[in-house]
Order: C-alpha cells, then sequence, then structure tokens
C-alpha cells in the first residue's frame, strides 16, 4: 500500500507517519522510485502498537524508540527480549534505601518471593523496575501506619501469578515471534489499565453485596 492507504487504514495522519519513519519507530518502506515508497500489513501493525504506546500509555517518542529496539532485536532469546522491551517502560525511581520504611518494606518483599518460591524475581531483584516498584509502594503504606507485608500480600501474588499464566497463554497463540513480543508489549500497556479497572469494579460489587446501599 501506498502512504496514503496505509494512513487511511491506520486512522493516523500522513504527517505523523512521516514523523514516526523520521525518527525510527517504523521501518522504511519498500522504494518504488526516488519519492514513492510501499508499505505492507507489517508497517500497519507496527503504526497501531507505536500509536497506542504514544496515545494510550503516553509512553515518550524517545522510550517507544528504545523498546522497539528491543522488540526487533532477534538475536536474544525471548525471556531477554520480552523483559528489556518491558524494563524500558516507564518506572517509579529508585526508593531511598536509608529510609527506615523502604528498609521495612525490602523485608517484607524479600520473605514474600521466599514464600512463593520466585526465585527469578529474587535472583533480578536488584535490577528489577517491578521489584522496585513493589518496595515503593509497600514502604508508602507502612509509612502511613498500615502493616502491609507478607502474609497479607501472598493471596494478591498468587491472583497475580494466575493472571501471569493466561497472559503468557494468550500471548502464546500468536504465530510469530514478533506478534508475541508486540502482545505482551501492548499488555503492559492496555491491559493492566483493563485489569486495574476490573479491580475496581470487583470491589464496587462486592462493597453493594455486603454493605448493600443504606436506606
Amino acid at each position: 500500500m501506498r502512504l496514503a492507504e496505509l494512513s487511511t487504514r491506520s486512522g493516523v495522519s500522513t504527517a505523523t507517519i512521516k514523523y514516526y519513519l523520521r525518527e525510527g519507530l517504523l521501518p522504511p518502506g519498500r522504494q518504488i522510485n526516488t519519492t514513492t515508497a510501499e508499505y505492507d500489513e507489517e508497517h500497519l501493525r507496527r503504526l497501531r502498537l507505536v500509536r497506542a504506546m504514544i496515545q494510550v500509555g503516553r509512553v515518550p517518542v524517545a522510550t517507544v524508540r528504545e523498546v522497539l529496539g528491543h522488540v526487533d532485536d532477534d538475536s536474544l532469546p525471548r525471556t531477554i527480549r520480552l523483559g528489556a522491551a518491558l524494563w524500558s517502560l516507564p518506572q517509579v525511581p529508585e526508593p531511598d534505601e536509608d529510609d527506615e520504611y523502604v528498609q521495612a518494606a525490602q523485608q517484607e518483599v524479600a520473605a514474600l518471593l521466599d514464600r512463593l518460591g520466585w526465585e527469578n524475581a529474587k535472583q533480578l531483584a536488584t535490577i528489577s523496575p517491578a521489584y522496585r516498584s513493589l518496595v515503593v509502594s509497600v514502604a508508602a503504606f507502612r509509612r502511613l501506619g498500615y502493616g502491609w507485608g507478607a502474609e497479607l500480600m501472598a493471596p494478591y501474588a498468587e491472583l497475580m501469578h494466575r493472571t501471569a499464566v493466561l497472559d503468557l497463554d494468550n500471548m502464546e497463540t500468536h504465530p510469530s515471534e514478533e506478534e508475541r513480543i508486540e502482545f505482551a508489549i501492548l499488555g503492559a500497556i492496555i491491559n493492566e489499565p483493563i485489569l486495574q479497572s476490573l479491580h475496581r469494579l470487583a470491589q464496587e460489587e462486592e462493597t453493594a453485596r455486603r454493605y448493600g446501599f443504606g436506606e
């Protein structure tokens, strides 16, 4: 397809597509002559991915480029490609290691990982953005006087593991490696808000069942 058709099918303006091409977010099309190029379904799928990352996920262009660089690096095994791509997404800042609440949170998270037997998470704890985010959140709870710890988190973690199994099962239904990695990236950007919304709807439903709406 030509640029105009790619724009029509994707809903992205030609000017924006040209910008994505200049920024390396979209691979160049096949040159027909000095002024015209052709694009295919792979370009359309990548364009939709880029648009979702920028518009829905609000991921900066430079970060999108970094994430896609990992997605496209087929010299790496799947686990490394997927991990590197996800770790490139915006993350929480480093916690203050001298903060007593952060130290307590680290102990609780370590106890949680031991309890669950999550060896990979333990090995990657010092560099994992997800681990860092969990520590920051637990520290915030404890700073407010709530004893949020391993015992309370364990049932939630077990539910999240079941969710992760579903995520990977769904990812593996896609035929190509590129589609699987892209699906995982979209999952981090779009599926997490879906899970958050489902959680809140479930809370609303359970609250209504337990307490009603008053008289």
